[in-house]
Formats: C-alpha cells, sequence, structure tokens
C-alpha cells in the first residue's frame, strides 16, 4: 500500500516532494488506502478553508441550449441564422440578452456572459463530460463511461463542507447528465462518497422533503442515538481484536453520515416551505425556480457546491415552442436568484454559472429531422460545439462583462476563445483551489486536474 509521507520536505527525482503527494489529492483507492484518502482530504481542506468561504450553485441545462437564442443574438444574419427573437438592452450599455430575458436584463451588472466559449464536438456524451470535468478521455455516444471526476466532486474532497453537518455536494433534484445519473458530475475514481447528495423530489411540491433524511418509520432521534451507542459498543470490541487504521477511517464516514442525518441546520436548509410565499413567486413556482431557491438556502447553510438540472433543450425541432416555454423560467430564477444572493450579503462568495454540454447550430434546419420539411415539427436546430456560451456571476466575478466574440453568423469565436478549461480555472479560483492541483489516477500516476489552469482573467 501506498504510504503517505506528512513529514519531510525532500525532493523526489522527478521535482516533487513527499508533502506534494498530499496536494495531488489521494485518488486512486485501489492504490492508496482509506485512511489516506482521509488524512489528503484533511489537509487539503485545512490549507484552503483558512483562505476561502465561497460556494458555487451550477445551473446545467441539459440538453444543450443555442447560445444564438439566449445571450449572444445575431439580429443582422439571414433570417434562417438570426432566428426569432431579438436583442434587448440591458442596465449595462452594449450588454444584449433576448428578449425573452427582461428580468435578468435590468441585473445585468450582477454576471458576465462568456461567448466565445467552445470545445468543438457536437456528441451530447463528450460534449458533457468536457464541460463537467474539462476532458474529452475518448468519451462519446458510444463510450459513456466516466472517466475523471466533476468539478464538485473534485471541490467535495478538497473542501469539504463549508459548515459541519451540511453535505458539501448537493444535487437538485438529481445529478444527470445526458441521462446519466451521477453521470460526470460523480467522483469517478475519486470515489462514490464524493458523488453529489441527491435531494430527489420535486422543490415545487406542496410536500417537498427529501426523502434520504427520514428516519426509518418508528425510529425517532433518542433511539438513533441508542442504536448508534450499541453499533460504537460493538465497534469497540471489534478493535480490541483488529485496529486497522482502516477500521478507524470507518469511524469517520459513520461520524461524518451521523453528523449529516442528524444535523438540525442539514433538516433547516431543506425546508424551503418556510421561505416567504412572495420570494417563492418571485422564483417562480416551478420546479427550476424552486430548485434555484433551494440552492440558495444551501449554500446559506454551508454547502461548498450545489447543482440544479434543467432538462428539456434538444430542440431539434419546435425550437420556438420549448424556448417559450423555458427561457421565462431562466429568467425568472436567474434574476431572482442573484438579486436574493445579493441582499443576504451572499453574493460576493457564491458564485453563479450557468451551461449546458453544447450550443445548437447557428443555420437553423427545417423541422424535418432527415425527413419532409415540417414533418417532426417547426424548425429547430441541431447539435454545435464550436460556439457555446456560459453566463458567470457573484463570487467576486466581475459582472456586466461580455469576454469574447464569435463571428457575423455565430458559427465559432471571433475573439479571445475559451475553452471549458479555462471556465474551471476560474471557479477553482473562487473557491480557493489551486487550478494545478493533480490527483492519482486508478493506475497511480498523477494527472493534472486541467490541461490550461489559466482562468478567465477578465473576470477576476
Amino acid at each position: 500500500m501506498f504510504q503517505l509521507d506528512l513529514g519531510s520536505t525532500s525532493r523526489y527525482c522527478d521535482g516533487l516532494s513527499r508533502r506534494s503527494f498530499i496536494k495531488l489529492g489521494v485518488a486512486g483507492m485501489a492504490s492508496v488506502g482509506l485512511p489516506g484518502l482521509l488524512r489528503a482530504r484533511d489537509v487539503s481542506a485545512q490549507s484552503t478553508r483558512e483562505r476561502k468561504d465561497t460556494s458555487v450553485i451550477l445551473i446545467w441545462l441539459d440538453g444543450g441550449p443555442s447560445h444564438m437564442d439566449l445571450y449572444d443574438l445575431k439580429p443582422d444574419a439571414p433570417a434562417e441564422n438570426r432566428g426569432i427573437w431579438k436583442p434587448i438592452p440591458t442596465r449595462v450599455p452594449g450588454f444584449e440578452i433576448s428578449e425573452l430575458f427582461p428580468k435578468q436584463a435590468a441585473v445585468a451588472d450582477k454576471f458576465s456572459i462568456v461567448r466565445s466559449l467552445h470545445h468543438d464536438t457536437g456528441d451530447h456524451f463528450m460534449g458533457a463530460h468536457l464541460m463537467l470535468t474539462s476532458k474529452a478521455m475518448g468519451v462519446s455516444g458510444a463510450n459513456t463511461e466516466g472517466k475523471f471526476p466533476g468539478i464538485g466532486a473534485i471541490a467535495s474532497r478538497e473542501l469539504g463542507s463549508r459548515r459541519s453537518g451540511v453535505p458539501p455536494y448537493v444535487a437538485i433534484p438529481h445529478a444527470a447528465s445526458v441521462g446519466i445519473n451521477p453521470g460526470y458530475f460523480g467522483g469517478n475514481f475519486l470515489g462514490m462518497q464524493f458523488n453529489p447528495f441527491p435531494t430527489g423530489g420535486n422543490p415545487d411540491a406542496p410536500n417537498f422533503s427529501v426523502q434520504n433524511l427520514n428516519l426509518a418509520r418508528g425510529l425517532s432521534m433518542p433511539r438513533l442515538e441508542d442504536r448508534r451507542s450499541l453499533v460504537k459498543h460493538f465497534d469497540e470490541v471489534s478493535k480490541s481484536l483488529e485496529t486497522m487504521a482502516e477500521v478507524q477511517a470507518m469511524d469517520r464516514f459513520s461520524q461524518e453520515a451521523f453528523d449529516f442525518v442528524t444535523s438540525p441546520v442539514t433538516r433547516e436548509a431543506f425546508q424551503i416551505h418556510k421561505e416567504e410565499p412572495r420570494l417563492r413567486d418571485q422564483y417562480g413556482r416551478n420546479e427550476w425556480g424552486q430548485s434555484a431557491l433551494l440552492a440558495r438556502r444551501l449554500v446559506e447553510a454551508g454547502s461548498t457546491f450545489v447543482t440544479v438540472h434543467l432538462g428539456g433543450w434538444d430542440h431539434h425541432w419546435n425550437l420556438k415552442a420549448g424556448m417559450e416555454a423555458n427561457l421565462p423560467k431562466v429568467d425568472a430564477m436567474v434574476a431572482t436568484l442573484l438579486r436574493d444572493l445579493h441582499e443576504r450579503g451572499l453574493l460576493d462568495k457564491t458564485l453563479v454559472v450557468m451551461c449546458g454540454e453544447f450550443s445548437r447550430t447557428p443555420r437553423m434546419n427545417n423541422g424535418g429531422n432527415g425527413g419532409a420539411p415540417m414533418s417532426m415539427g417547426t424548425p429547430g436546430r441541431d447539435h454545435w460545439g464550436n460556439a457555446m456560451f456560459c453566463l458567470m456571476g457573484g463570487g467576486g466575478v466581475r459582472g456586466g462583462q461580455i469576454v469574447g466574440s464569435t463571428d457575423r453568423l455565430g458559427y465559432r469565436p471571433h475573439t479571445r476563445p475559451v475553452t471549458p478549461a479555462n471556465i474551471h480555472a476560474t471557479m477553482y479560483k473562487v473557491l480557493g483551489l489551486d487550478p494545478k492541483l493533480q490527483v492519482l489516477d486508478r493506475a497511480g500516476r498523477p494527472i493534472s486536474v486541467l490541461e490550461d489552469p489559466t482562468p478567465i482573467h477578465e473576470l477576476l
């Protein structure tokens, strides 16, 4: 078993110190024992929590939304490119967005848009893997297995939660990338313990509750404490026979799980019905709006990374109906989330990110999907990864900025190309993590979490 050395800082022949193995992050469970994993996480958490108290809310638009219809409209392009809606001005001069986003237009000083993001693939699975892990690694529709931990999983392991007893990484209502759960949001070779905690259910439902926090029928908190004492007694007996470090490490996991289930802070955070009805109305009385509100409650309670899943963006046809159903809900939830965070004094330490796995073709199709025109429905847009958008606001990121541009017809970056790694590096900086962090893969080899650790400097 590979042993972690916390003492000497002498150099190895490859230039790495013994202590730098801690900074690599212990990832391969087959290569490094469980106690090493916990010790590495603790050392990393101690070094980062002293510097930052920030969180990320990632709003995931599963299926791929069109940049041309949301934040990068082309009113002077031919009709088949420019689409159906017109751009409107915002409170920031020169910053225009879709006319279906009037509420965001009023708070445009609180967020920025990267217009020149690209990864150049139209494959749902590779695109999602790139956006959530920053890496392609051969993932595709024919090879969908996750090959690298998602950024939320890395943040969970490196930072833990911002408050004891609160889950560090939460998915509302679930973590799903292109139908795979937890998919590319998960811990992968870091281990299942770094997967997001899914709330399940619909936060807009009158009887919404987080089932995984409910105690079994007939089990009260005092009885749970009694059972825990009994288990502890048997643990003491087993430890008299076996004092392996792994047993002690499992105690830690048991303690963390117990704190999570019994934490009044966690249980309070999930009680969304306690919010003011007027504020709930502003977020939108729908699953998306209430999910965003629940995300705010969680980062306020101490979660470090929260994802909000919004599905239904694969508009190969009937684009008009799909956008007119989706965009007003997105408008209300994003604008209210940013304003709510600001009013609570949380915006500077909470980064809101919104993106999908790719964009849609700048040229609209005829609605036939390979058949006769309009045979599948009204026109739509197909897969496109050569030009995309990403919204980023809060967490110290400068608002009211447009980063980069696309060409006249919206096909590819014209200025300041940005990659998923640059988006991740910016999130790493906000969270107080080193974008040059390395982890050990399943073979025990160090691998950089980002090929390009350069953040988007214009936003920081």
